[in-house]
């Protein structure tokens, strides 16, 4: 697991690879707050290919970023970082030293969870500019070591060889199939099926590609549960993928909620590229009303502290589903519905659930 700090859009897309694939246990924290997908999201988004400046195979293997990692010990892990992102450091992660070995440590919670948990022992790494030489990165390291107030420790240096870092993340994505028929398409790639329900939506900022077990799990109950001339609501619609298929598979009323600015966009945008009418706001600009599929996925917390919103915007006799539950969380979960809900696991993924229930009449 990977933590990254990076001012300048440049180059957080560095860490990319390794921040996405391992930040599984906690969906909506990390896609939301996460500056790595910040910088990728302007990349892929609002920067179309046809504008990048294009660099020859050789200008890229002219250029190169000087990396240094040092380990050092949890409490040490933050006063370094800051003091070599002030020192010029283009960007800085943290990362467990030992990751991808049978020691490795991970880090999980959720929003108002403060664990205060650390690595024992931290690896962190500064990216400095192409342009800095040698002495440049001398004198970085010796201003970092004045504002730590301790001498620089052990550390190793390594070239970052230029790429088009867009590129080199796009290859990362291919089209994801939920089920037979049915298809999410990056932008980039070509549909495999082209008589499936194809959707069109690209990893970025807001949460929501299907790659996800707790995506996945949602966009199979969407299939599996009757949604045809319903209306529907998204709670915490990230990317707007669910609303965005429920609309494909045929609810006549769709809308979105989400906390974040930038996430009602990124639905409205995916919205207008799959050509559905699906409507998002945020939360305050949600005209009263009662739906008859009300589906969240978020986390287990949160959709603790919903229960009594999201429990008055269902139907008498309209169907809930909540994801981004673990296995441990779900009498919780279902102890905070039990007033308006049987709450019960419909299907599980790596340890995450994914729990629906019917509205009880009158309650």
């Amino acid at each position: 697991m990977r933590i990254a700090r990076a001012p300048l859009a440049l180059d957080c897309a560095l860490p990319v690879p390794r921040a996405f694939d391992r930040a599984t246990r906690a969906p909506r924290a990390f896609d939301r707050a996460t500056p790595v997908l910040r910088a990728f999201d302007r990349g892929m988004r609002a920067q179309p290919a046809s504008d990048r400046v294009e660099m020859s195979e050789s200008e890229r293997a002219a250029r190169h970023f000087t990396a240094v990692s040092l380990d050092v010990d949890a409490d040490a892990a933050e006063r370094w970082s800051e003091a070599l992102l002030g020192a010029g450091a283009l960007s800085v992660d943290l990362s467990d030293p030992r990751a991808d070995t049978a020691a490795e440590s991970p880090l999980y919670g959720e929003p108002g969870e403060l664990t205060g948990a650390r690595w024992p022992v931290s690896r962190v790494c500064a990216l400095f500019s192409s342009e800095a030489s040698k002495a440049d990165v001398d004198a970085a390291l010796r201003a970092a070591e004045q504002s730590a107030g301790q001498p620089m420790p052990a550390h190793a240096r390594h070239a970052v060889a230029e790429r088009d870092w867009v590129r080199e993340t796009q290859r990362q994505f291919g089209p994801i199939e939920i089920g037979e028929g049915f298809w999410i398409v990056p932008s980039w790639c070509a549909p495999p099926d082209p008589a499936a329900i194809n959707l069109s939506l690209d990893p970025g900022l807001a949460f929501g590609t299907g790659s996800h077990p707790t995506t996945r799990l949602c966009l199979e109950w969407l299939r599996e549960t009757r949604v045809a001339d319903a209306r529907v609501l998204d709670y915490g619609c990230g990317s707007g993928v669910l609303a965005i298929t429920a609309a494909r598979l045929g609810a006549c009323d769709v809308r979105g909620v989400d906390v974040d600015p930038q996430a009602i966009r990124a639905s409205a945008d995916n919205a207008a590229a799959n050509r559905v009418a699906a409507r998002f706001s945020l939360p305050d600009a949600l005209a009263p009303g009662s739906y008859d599929v009300v589906i969240a996925n978020i986390l287990a917390n949160p959709l603790i502290l919903l229960a009594p919103l999201l429990a008055a915007r269902v139907a008498d006799g309209g169907r809930i589903a909540l994801c981004g539950i673990l296995a441990e969380q779900q009498d919780a979960v279902a102890a905070a519905y039990a007033r308006w809900f049987t709450l019960a696991p419909w299907r599980g993924v790596d340890g995450w659930l994914l729990m629906h229930g019917q509205r009880r009449a009158n309650d």
